[in-house]
Protein backbone atom coordinates (compact mmCIF):
# COMPACT_ATOMS: atom_id res chain seq x y z
CA UNK A 1 0.00 0.00 0.00
CA UNK A 2 1.06 3.27 -1.22
CA UNK A 3 0.71 5.78 2.22
CA UNK A 4 3.35 8.46 0.64
CA UNK A 5 5.34 7.53 3.38
CA UNK A 6 8.75 8.23 1.39
CA UNK A 7 10.36 9.56 -1.76
CA UNK A 8 12.53 7.62 -3.78
CA UNK A 9 14.88 7.90 -6.60
CA UNK A 10 13.00 5.63 -8.79
CA UNK A 11 12.18 6.27 -11.88
CA UNK A 12 8.70 4.44 -13.57
CA UNK A 13 8.55 4.20 -17.66
CA UNK A 14 5.60 4.19 -19.06
CA UNK A 15 4.09 1.78 -20.84
CA UNK A 16 3.29 3.24 -23.78
CA UNK A 17 7.28 4.40 -24.15
CA UNK A 18 8.56 0.58 -24.21
CA UNK A 19 9.97 0.07 -27.52
CA UNK A 20 13.12 -1.68 -28.85
CA UNK A 21 15.38 0.78 -28.47
CA UNK A 22 15.42 0.64 -24.74
CA UNK A 23 16.64 -2.98 -25.22
CA UNK A 24 18.93 -4.49 -22.69
CA UNK A 25 17.82 -1.61 -19.98
CA UNK A 26 16.18 -2.50 -16.76
CA UNK A 27 12.68 -0.33 -16.58
CA UNK A 28 9.60 -0.28 -14.05
CA UNK A 29 6.54 -0.12 -14.83
CA UNK A 30 3.08 0.12 -12.80
CA UNK A 31 -0.12 -1.14 -14.21
CA UNK A 32 -3.30 -3.03 -14.09
CA UNK A 33 -2.60 -7.17 -14.12
CA UNK A 34 -5.01 -8.00 -17.28
CA UNK A 35 -3.86 -11.56 -18.01
CA UNK A 36 -1.56 -14.12 -15.61
CA UNK A 37 -0.52 -17.37 -17.07
CA UNK A 38 1.85 -20.09 -15.26
CA UNK A 39 3.60 -22.17 -18.33
CA UNK A 40 5.98 -24.86 -16.41
CA UNK A 41 8.51 -23.21 -13.94
CA UNK A 42 7.99 -19.48 -15.75
CA UNK A 43 4.91 -17.39 -16.05
CA UNK A 44 4.10 -14.61 -18.54
CA UNK A 45 1.45 -11.73 -17.11
CA UNK A 46 0.16 -8.74 -19.64
CA UNK A 47 0.18 -5.89 -17.83
CA UNK A 48 -2.09 -2.79 -19.20
CA UNK A 49 -1.52 1.31 -18.53
CA UNK A 50 -4.11 3.53 -19.43
CA UNK A 51 -4.18 2.44 -23.71
CA UNK A 52 -1.31 0.23 -23.48
CA UNK A 53 0.12 -3.35 -22.80
CA UNK A 54 3.60 -5.08 -22.58
CA UNK A 55 4.05 -8.69 -21.56
CA UNK A 56 6.50 -9.65 -18.76
CA UNK A 57 7.84 -13.29 -18.23
CA UNK A 58 9.07 -14.71 -15.34
CA UNK A 59 10.98 -17.59 -15.56
CA UNK A 60 12.90 -19.84 -12.36
CA UNK A 61 16.54 -18.73 -12.17
CA UNK A 62 19.06 -17.04 -9.92
CA UNK A 63 16.97 -13.80 -9.39
CA UNK A 64 13.58 -15.56 -9.44
CA UNK A 65 12.01 -18.03 -7.31
CA UNK A 66 9.63 -20.90 -7.58
CA UNK A 67 8.02 -19.12 -5.05
CA UNK A 68 7.78 -15.48 -6.82
CA UNK A 69 6.50 -17.45 -9.81
CA UNK A 70 3.88 -19.00 -7.92
CA UNK A 71 3.16 -15.87 -6.64
CA UNK A 72 2.57 -14.10 -9.49
CA UNK A 73 0.36 -17.16 -11.29
CA UNK A 74 -2.15 -16.88 -8.46
CA UNK A 75 -2.10 -12.88 -8.20
CA UNK A 76 -5.91 -12.19 -9.16
CA UNK A 77 -6.09 -10.06 -12.46
CA UNK A 78 -6.97 -6.55 -12.49
CA UNK A 79 -4.72 -5.91 -9.29
CA UNK A 80 -2.48 -3.22 -9.42
CA UNK A 81 1.77 -4.23 -9.54
CA UNK A 82 4.65 -2.98 -10.00
CA UNK A 83 7.08 -5.02 -12.23
CA UNK A 84 10.84 -4.40 -12.45
CA UNK A 85 12.94 -6.15 -15.61
CA UNK A 86 15.23 -5.95 -18.73
CA UNK A 87 13.97 -5.35 -21.83
CA UNK A 88 14.11 -7.09 -24.62
CA UNK A 89 13.06 -7.75 -27.94
CA UNK A 90 11.00 -11.06 -28.94
CA UNK A 91 11.89 -13.59 -31.85
CA UNK A 92 7.93 -12.66 -33.24
CA UNK A 93 6.05 -9.81 -31.87
CA UNK A 94 3.68 -10.66 -29.14
CA UNK A 95 0.55 -10.02 -30.59
CA UNK A 96 -1.12 -10.09 -27.51
CA UNK A 97 -0.14 -7.02 -26.42
CA UNK A 98 0.49 -3.53 -28.00
CA UNK A 99 3.89 -3.16 -27.22
CA UNK A 100 4.47 -6.28 -29.68
CA UNK A 101 8.27 -5.36 -30.28
CA UNK A 102 9.60 -6.00 -26.36
CA UNK A 103 8.90 -7.67 -23.75
CA UNK A 104 9.71 -7.43 -19.99
CA UNK A 105 12.21 -10.36 -18.50
CA UNK A 106 10.97 -9.72 -14.90
CA UNK A 107 13.43 -9.35 -11.86
CA UNK A 108 11.12 -7.94 -9.14
CA UNK A 109 7.39 -8.17 -8.56
CA UNK A 110 4.97 -6.16 -6.66
CA UNK A 111 1.52 -5.63 -5.42
CA UNK A 112 0.51 -2.40 -5.03
CA UNK A 113 -3.25 -2.73 -4.67
CA UNK A 114 -4.55 -6.23 -4.60
CA UNK A 115 -8.34 -7.04 -6.66
CA UNK A 116 -10.09 -8.48 -3.40
CA UNK A 117 -13.75 -9.02 -5.20
CA UNK A 118 -14.63 -11.48 -8.20
CA UNK A 119 -14.51 -9.68 -11.39
CA UNK A 120 -18.69 -8.96 -12.68
CA UNK A 121 -16.56 -9.20 -16.24
CA UNK A 122 -13.44 -10.47 -17.50
CA UNK A 123 -11.04 -7.75 -19.41
CA UNK A 124 -10.64 -10.16 -22.06
CA UNK A 125 -14.52 -10.11 -22.82
CA UNK A 126 -14.96 -6.52 -22.16
CA UNK A 127 -12.55 -5.80 -24.61
CA UNK A 128 -13.86 -8.04 -27.63
CA UNK A 129 -14.30 -6.56 -31.11
CA UNK A 130 -17.56 -6.35 -31.57
CA UNK A 131 -19.05 -8.65 -33.81
CA UNK A 132 -21.55 -6.74 -35.87
CA UNK A 133 -22.17 -3.16 -36.18
CA UNK A 134 -25.11 -2.26 -33.78
CA UNK A 135 -28.05 0.72 -34.93
CA UNK A 136 -27.42 3.83 -33.25
CA UNK A 137 -31.13 5.19 -33.27
CA UNK A 138 -33.93 3.87 -31.55
CA UNK A 139 -35.33 2.52 -28.60
CA UNK A 140 -32.84 1.04 -25.97
CA UNK A 141 -33.21 -0.94 -22.80
CA UNK A 142 -29.76 -2.10 -20.90
CA UNK A 143 -31.27 -5.19 -19.80
CA UNK A 144 -31.44 -6.53 -23.37
CA UNK A 145 -29.15 -9.35 -23.48
CA UNK A 146 -27.72 -9.85 -27.31
CA UNK A 147 -25.86 -12.93 -27.59
CA UNK A 148 -22.70 -12.90 -29.99
CA UNK A 149 -23.53 -15.65 -32.97
CA UNK A 150 -19.81 -16.65 -32.71
CA UNK A 151 -20.60 -18.43 -28.64
CA UNK A 152 -18.37 -15.96 -27.39
CA UNK A 153 -18.89 -14.03 -24.04
CA UNK A 154 -20.73 -10.43 -24.61
CA UNK A 155 -20.16 -8.51 -21.53
CA UNK A 156 -23.88 -6.36 -21.99
CA UNK A 157 -24.60 -3.38 -21.13
CA UNK A 158 -26.56 -2.83 -17.81
CA UNK A 159 -23.07 -4.72 -16.63
CA UNK A 160 -20.77 -2.74 -17.61
CA UNK A 161 -22.69 0.40 -16.59
CA UNK A 162 -23.35 -1.12 -13.54
CA UNK A 163 -19.16 -1.22 -13.03
CA UNK A 164 -18.25 1.35 -15.00
CA UNK A 165 -15.48 1.92 -13.30
CA UNK A 166 -14.15 -1.33 -14.62
CA UNK A 167 -16.05 -0.63 -18.26
CA UNK A 168 -13.72 2.34 -18.20
CA UNK A 169 -10.27 0.54 -18.06
CA UNK A 170 -10.94 -1.02 -21.68
CA UNK A 171 -8.12 1.15 -23.94
CA UNK A 172 -11.44 1.47 -26.28
CA UNK A 173 -12.96 3.29 -23.38
CA UNK A 174 -9.66 4.73 -22.07
CA UNK A 175 -9.73 6.25 -26.27
CA UNK A 176 -13.14 7.30 -25.99
CA UNK A 177 -12.66 9.67 -22.84
CA UNK A 178 -9.24 11.38 -24.03
CA UNK A 179 -10.92 12.03 -27.29
CA UNK A 180 -14.05 13.33 -25.60
CA UNK A 181 -11.16 15.60 -23.88
CA UNK A 182 -9.23 16.35 -26.59
CA UNK A 183 -12.62 17.74 -28.23
CA UNK A 184 -12.83 20.19 -25.17
CA UNK A 185 -9.62 21.22 -25.85
CA UNK A 186 -9.65 22.00 -29.32
CA UNK A 187 -12.99 24.10 -28.96
CA UNK A 188 -11.50 26.27 -26.54
CA UNK A 189 -8.65 26.51 -28.24
CA UNK A 190 -10.45 27.66 -31.66
CA UNK A 191 -12.67 30.15 -30.09
CA UNK A 192 -10.29 31.89 -27.64
CA UNK A 193 -8.24 32.63 -31.07
CA UNK A 194 -11.43 34.33 -32.42
CA UNK A 195 -11.62 36.37 -29.26
CA UNK A 196 -14.28 34.60 -27.15
CA UNK A 197 -14.00 34.29 -23.67
CA UNK A 198 -15.75 31.62 -21.38
CA UNK A 199 -18.79 32.18 -19.00
CA UNK A 200 -19.70 29.95 -16.39
CA UNK A 201 -23.66 30.14 -16.45
CA UNK A 202 -25.50 28.96 -13.55
CA UNK A 203 -27.27 25.70 -13.06
CA UNK A 204 -29.63 26.90 -10.65
CA UNK A 205 -32.01 28.87 -12.09
CA UNK A 206 -35.80 30.30 -11.50
CA UNK A 207 -38.38 28.47 -13.85
CA UNK A 208 -37.32 27.14 -17.35
CA UNK A 209 -34.16 27.57 -19.55
CA UNK A 210 -36.49 28.18 -22.14
CA UNK A 211 -40.11 28.31 -21.43
CA UNK A 212 -40.09 24.10 -22.22
CA UNK A 213 -41.63 21.54 -18.99
CA UNK A 214 -38.81 18.74 -19.43
CA UNK A 215 -36.82 20.11 -16.37
CA UNK A 216 -35.86 18.69 -12.79
CA UNK A 217 -37.56 21.22 -10.46
CA UNK A 218 -35.85 21.46 -6.68
CA UNK A 219 -37.03 23.64 -3.69
CA UNK A 220 -34.20 26.69 -3.33
CA UNK A 221 -34.64 28.02 0.37
CA UNK A 222 -38.66 28.04 -0.21
CA UNK A 223 -38.67 29.03 -3.64
CA UNK A 224 -39.50 26.67 -6.97
CA UNK A 225 -36.19 26.61 -8.99
CA UNK A 226 -35.22 23.73 -11.80
CA UNK A 227 -31.33 22.33 -12.89
CA UNK A 228 -31.14 24.71 -16.03
CA UNK A 229 -31.88 22.83 -19.41
CA UNK A 230 -29.74 24.88 -21.18
CA UNK A 231 -27.26 28.14 -20.46
CA UNK A 232 -29.22 30.27 -23.73
CA UNK A 233 -30.85 33.23 -21.81
CA UNK A 234 -27.13 33.80 -19.85
CA UNK A 235 -25.07 33.12 -22.48
CA UNK A 236 -27.38 35.87 -24.19
CA UNK A 237 -27.26 38.09 -21.78
CA UNK A 238 -23.48 38.07 -21.46
CA UNK A 239 -22.71 38.59 -25.25
CA UNK A 240 -25.40 40.70 -26.68
CA UNK A 241 -26.57 43.00 -23.42
CA UNK A 242 -23.33 42.47 -21.34
CA UNK A 243 -20.91 43.80 -24.19
CA UNK A 244 -18.79 40.84 -24.03
CA UNK A 245 -19.81 40.35 -27.82
CA UNK A 246 -18.17 36.41 -28.17
CA UNK A 247 -18.97 34.01 -25.59
CA UNK A 248 -18.80 30.06 -24.89
CA UNK A 249 -19.72 28.06 -22.52
CA UNK A 250 -18.75 24.06 -21.33
CA UNK A 251 -20.89 22.64 -18.48
CA UNK A 252 -23.46 20.12 -17.59
CA UNK A 253 -26.86 20.19 -19.31
CA UNK A 254 -29.79 19.29 -17.34
CA UNK A 255 -33.28 17.68 -19.40
CA UNK A 256 -35.61 15.94 -17.86
CA UNK A 257 -37.37 13.93 -20.95
CA UNK A 258 -38.11 10.37 -20.52
CA UNK A 259 -36.41 9.36 -23.53
CA UNK A 260 -35.23 5.51 -23.61
CA UNK A 261 -33.34 6.05 -26.94
CA UNK A 262 -29.31 5.27 -27.96
CA UNK A 263 -29.01 9.21 -28.35
CA UNK A 264 -30.12 10.69 -25.48
CA UNK A 265 -29.39 11.37 -21.65
CA UNK A 266 -31.16 13.09 -18.78
CA UNK A 267 -27.83 14.92 -18.18
CA UNK A 268 -24.95 15.75 -20.73
CA UNK A 269 -22.44 18.63 -21.83
CA UNK A 270 -23.24 21.72 -23.38
CA UNK A 271 -20.86 23.49 -25.61
CA UNK A 272 -22.28 26.69 -26.60
CA UNK A 273 -21.60 29.54 -28.21
CA UNK A 274 -23.13 33.28 -28.50
CA UNK A 275 -21.45 36.13 -30.57
CA UNK A 276 -22.59 39.63 -31.51
CA UNK A 277 -22.83 39.86 -35.53
CA UNK A 278 -22.70 42.79 -37.54
CA UNK A 279 -25.10 42.01 -40.63
CA UNK A 280 -26.03 38.51 -40.96
CA UNK A 281 -25.77 35.38 -38.79
CA UNK A 282 -24.53 33.47 -41.53
CA UNK A 283 -21.32 35.24 -39.56
CA UNK A 284 -22.24 32.90 -36.71
CA UNK A 285 -22.31 30.17 -39.17
CA UNK A 286 -19.04 30.46 -40.32
CA UNK A 287 -17.43 30.52 -37.07
CA UNK A 288 -19.38 27.28 -36.16
CA UNK A 289 -17.70 25.65 -39.74
CA UNK A 290 -14.24 26.47 -38.65
CA UNK A 291 -15.03 25.24 -35.07
CA UNK A 292 -16.02 21.57 -36.28
CA UNK A 293 -13.07 21.60 -39.07
CA UNK A 294 -10.52 21.95 -36.50
CA UNK A 295 -12.05 19.84 -33.54
CA UNK A 296 -11.90 17.06 -36.34
CA UNK A 297 -8.63 18.16 -38.17
CA UNK A 298 -7.27 18.02 -34.33
CA UNK A 299 -8.60 14.56 -33.41
CA UNK A 300 -7.13 13.09 -36.74
CA UNK A 301 -3.87 14.85 -35.70
CA UNK A 302 -3.46 14.26 -32.04
CA UNK A 303 -5.59 11.15 -31.33
CA UNK A 304 -4.18 9.09 -33.53
CA UNK A 305 -3.42 6.29 -31.55
CA UNK A 306 -6.66 6.55 -29.12
CA UNK A 307 -8.60 5.96 -32.80
CA UNK A 308 -6.83 3.15 -33.24
CA UNK A 309 -7.63 1.57 -30.02
CA UNK A 310 -11.52 3.10 -30.92
CA UNK A 311 -11.36 1.14 -34.28
CA UNK A 312 -9.86 -2.44 -32.68
CA UNK A 313 -12.83 -2.86 -30.63
CA UNK A 314 -15.81 -0.70 -32.62
CA UNK A 315 -14.63 -0.19 -36.41
CA UNK A 316 -16.13 2.12 -38.07
CA UNK A 317 -15.26 4.49 -41.39
CA UNK A 318 -13.17 7.74 -41.08
CA UNK A 319 -15.56 11.32 -40.84
CA UNK A 320 -15.96 12.88 -44.54
CA UNK A 321 -16.22 16.60 -43.90
CA UNK A 322 -15.69 19.36 -46.82
CA UNK A 323 -14.00 22.61 -46.28
CA UNK A 324 -15.91 24.70 -45.83
CA UNK A 325 -18.67 22.76 -44.81
CA UNK A 326 -21.19 21.89 -46.82
CA UNK A 327 -24.77 23.97 -46.36
CA UNK A 328 -28.20 23.74 -47.48
CA UNK A 329 -31.72 24.81 -47.25
CA UNK A 330 -34.09 23.25 -44.90
CA UNK A 331 -36.20 23.24 -48.20
CA UNK A 332 -33.41 21.50 -50.20
CA UNK A 333 -33.51 19.00 -47.99
CA UNK A 334 -37.13 18.61 -47.70
CA UNK A 335 -36.48 18.09 -51.21
CA UNK A 336 -33.87 15.65 -51.28
CA UNK A 337 -36.14 13.47 -49.07
CA UNK A 338 -38.92 13.67 -51.86
CA UNK A 339 -36.51 12.83 -54.82
CA UNK A 340 -36.10 9.66 -53.00
CA UNK A 341 -39.77 8.73 -52.40
CA UNK A 342 -39.94 9.98 -48.50
CA UNK A 343 -42.76 11.99 -47.64
CA UNK A 344 -41.86 14.89 -46.37
CA UNK A 345 -43.18 18.77 -45.74
CA UNK A 346 -41.23 21.95 -46.32
CA UNK A 347 -43.02 22.81 -42.45
CA UNK A 348 -42.53 19.90 -41.03
CA UNK A 349 -40.43 19.20 -38.74
CA UNK A 350 -37.45 16.23 -39.64
CA UNK A 351 -38.72 12.95 -37.42
CA UNK A 352 -35.24 11.43 -36.18
CA UNK A 353 -35.68 8.58 -39.36
CA UNK A 354 -35.87 11.61 -42.10
CA UNK A 355 -33.13 13.06 -40.45
CA UNK A 356 -31.14 9.38 -40.85
CA UNK A 357 -32.27 9.32 -44.19
CA UNK A 358 -31.56 12.58 -45.30
CA UNK A 359 -27.83 12.38 -44.03
CA UNK A 360 -27.56 9.02 -46.36
CA UNK A 361 -28.85 10.39 -49.46
CA UNK A 362 -26.21 14.01 -48.42
CA UNK A 363 -23.50 11.64 -48.37
CA UNK A 364 -23.99 10.04 -51.70
CA UNK A 365 -24.70 12.96 -53.33
CA UNK A 366 -21.75 15.50 -52.23
CA UNK A 367 -19.41 12.63 -50.48
CA UNK A 368 -20.04 14.23 -46.92
CA UNK A 369 -20.94 13.05 -43.40
CA UNK A 370 -20.92 16.59 -42.03
CA UNK A 371 -23.40 19.59 -42.76
CA UNK A 372 -25.42 21.61 -41.79
CA UNK A 373 -29.13 22.96 -42.57
CA UNK A 374 -30.06 26.48 -42.56
CA UNK A 375 -33.82 28.23 -42.71
CA UNK A 376 -36.05 25.74 -40.55
CA UNK A 377 -39.87 26.42 -40.21
CA UNK A 378 -40.45 29.24 -37.66
CA UNK A 379 -42.64 26.57 -35.74
CA UNK A 380 -40.19 24.48 -34.71
CA UNK A 381 -37.68 27.13 -33.35
CA UNK A 382 -37.79 28.45 -29.75
CA UNK A 383 -39.51 31.71 -29.50
CA UNK A 384 -36.22 33.83 -29.56
CA UNK A 385 -35.12 33.01 -33.12
CA UNK A 386 -35.35 35.76 -35.43
CA UNK A 387 -37.92 34.98 -38.11
CA UNK A 388 -36.82 34.81 -41.99
CA UNK A 389 -37.40 38.33 -43.07
CA UNK A 390 -38.12 37.31 -46.88
CA UNK A 391 -40.42 34.24 -45.18
CA UNK A 392 -42.41 34.98 -42.30
CA UNK A 393 -43.13 31.03 -41.74
CA UNK A 394 -39.27 30.54 -41.64
CA UNK A 395 -36.48 31.08 -39.23
CA UNK A 396 -33.15 32.12 -39.42
CA UNK A 397 -31.56 28.99 -37.48
CA UNK A 398 -30.01 26.26 -38.17
CA UNK A 399 -28.83 22.66 -37.38
CA UNK A 400 -25.84 20.62 -38.03
CA UNK A 401 -25.57 17.38 -38.47
CA UNK A 402 -22.96 14.22 -38.67
CA UNK A 403 -23.85 10.67 -40.13
CA UNK A 404 -27.65 12.03 -40.43
CA UNK A 405 -28.14 13.42 -36.85
CA UNK A 406 -28.10 16.29 -35.15
CA UNK A 407 -25.44 17.76 -33.09
CA UNK A 408 -26.08 21.47 -33.02
CA UNK A 409 -28.92 23.57 -32.99
CA UNK A 410 -28.61 27.08 -33.49
CA UNK A 411 -29.96 30.86 -34.87
CA UNK A 412 -30.00 34.21 -35.10
CA UNK A 413 -31.91 35.49 -31.81
CA UNK A 414 -34.66 38.39 -31.37
CA UNK A 415 -32.58 41.68 -29.83
CA UNK A 416 -35.70 43.65 -29.23
CA UNK A 417 -37.69 43.46 -25.91
CA UNK A 418 -40.72 44.10 -27.99
CA UNK A 419 -40.08 41.63 -30.77
CA UNK A 420 -39.55 39.09 -27.88
CA UNK A 421 -42.62 39.33 -26.13
CA UNK A 422 -44.32 39.47 -29.28
CA UNK A 423 -42.85 35.87 -30.37
CA UNK A 424 -43.14 34.66 -26.66
CA UNK A 425 -47.30 36.02 -26.67
CA UNK A 426 -47.41 34.06 -29.89
CA UNK A 427 -45.97 30.49 -27.68
CA UNK A 428 -48.53 30.98 -25.11
CA UNK A 429 -45.84 31.98 -22.84
CA UNK A 430 -46.49 34.19 -19.42
CA UNK A 431 -44.53 37.13 -19.93
CA UNK A 432 -43.84 37.37 -16.24
CA UNK A 433 -41.91 33.79 -16.30
CA UNK A 434 -39.12 35.55 -18.94
CA UNK A 435 -39.71 39.17 -17.33
CA UNK A 436 -36.00 39.29 -16.70
CA UNK A 437 -34.52 37.74 -19.90
CA UNK A 438 -37.01 40.42 -21.33
CA UNK A 439 -35.70 43.32 -19.25
CA UNK A 440 -31.97 42.49 -20.27
CA UNK A 441 -32.62 43.44 -23.81
CA UNK A 442 -34.06 47.03 -22.83
CA UNK A 443 -30.91 49.13 -22.11
CA UNK A 444 -29.53 48.04 -26.15
CA UNK A 445 -28.76 45.12 -27.14
CA UNK A 446 -26.08 43.71 -29.72
CA UNK A 447 -27.72 41.39 -32.98
CA UNK A 448 -26.14 38.34 -31.88
CA UNK A 449 -26.39 34.70 -32.86
CA UNK A 450 -25.17 31.62 -31.69
CA UNK A 451 -25.88 27.50 -31.17
CA UNK A 452 -24.94 24.47 -28.67
CA UNK A 453 -23.43 21.21 -29.14
CA UNK A 454 -23.64 18.15 -27.49
CA UNK A 455 -20.57 17.09 -26.58
CA UNK A 456 -21.47 13.34 -26.18
CA UNK A 457 -23.62 13.14 -29.42
CA UNK A 458 -20.27 14.77 -31.34
CA UNK A 459 -17.94 12.21 -29.77
CA UNK A 460 -20.69 9.25 -30.93
CA UNK A 461 -20.89 10.42 -34.12
CA UNK A 462 -17.77 10.85 -35.15
CA UNK A 463 -16.54 7.62 -34.24
CA UNK A 464 -19.66 5.85 -35.29
CA UNK A 465 -20.64 4.26 -31.86
CA UNK A 466 -24.34 3.04 -31.80
CA UNK A 467 -24.84 4.37 -28.33
CA UNK A 468 -24.17 7.74 -26.78
CA UNK A 469 -23.52 6.26 -23.20
CA UNK A 470 -20.46 5.07 -24.63
CA UNK A 471 -19.12 8.20 -25.09
CA UNK A 472 -20.49 9.30 -21.58
CA UNK A 473 -18.18 8.56 -18.76
CA UNK A 474 -20.46 8.07 -15.66
CA UNK A 475 -24.58 8.11 -18.28
CA UNK A 476 -27.77 9.37 -16.39
CA UNK A 477 -30.73 8.30 -18.39
CA UNK A 478 -34.48 7.71 -17.02
CA UNK A 479 -33.49 4.37 -15.84
CA UNK A 480 -29.74 4.95 -14.25
CA UNK A 481 -28.54 7.23 -11.66
CA UNK A 482 -25.62 5.59 -10.58
CA UNK A 483 -22.72 4.91 -10.57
Amino acid sequence: MVKSHEITDKKWVEVGNLKPALAGQKVLVRGYLQTSRGVGKGVFVLVRSTLYTVQGVAFQNKTVSQGMVKYIAALPVESVVDIEGTVTVPENPVESATQKMVEIQITSFHCVSKAKQALPFLMEDACRPDEKKEADVGAYDENEEVKREDGLVRVGDKNRLDNRWLDLRTPANQSIMRIESMVGCLFRECLLSKGFIELHAPKLIAGSSEGGADVFTLDYFGQPACLAMSPQLHKQMAAACSGFERIFTTGPVFRAENSNTRRHLCEFTGFDLEMAIHEHYDEVMDVFSDLFIHIFDGINERCKAELERVREQHPFEDLKYLRPTLKITYAEGCALLREAGIDQDDYEDLSTENEKKLGDIVKEKYDTDFFFMDKYPLSVRPFYTMPCPENPKLSNSYDFFIRGQEILSGAQRIHEPEFIEERAKAWDIDLSTIEEYVNSFRNGALPHGGGGIGLERVVMLFLGLPNIRKASWFPRDPRRLAP
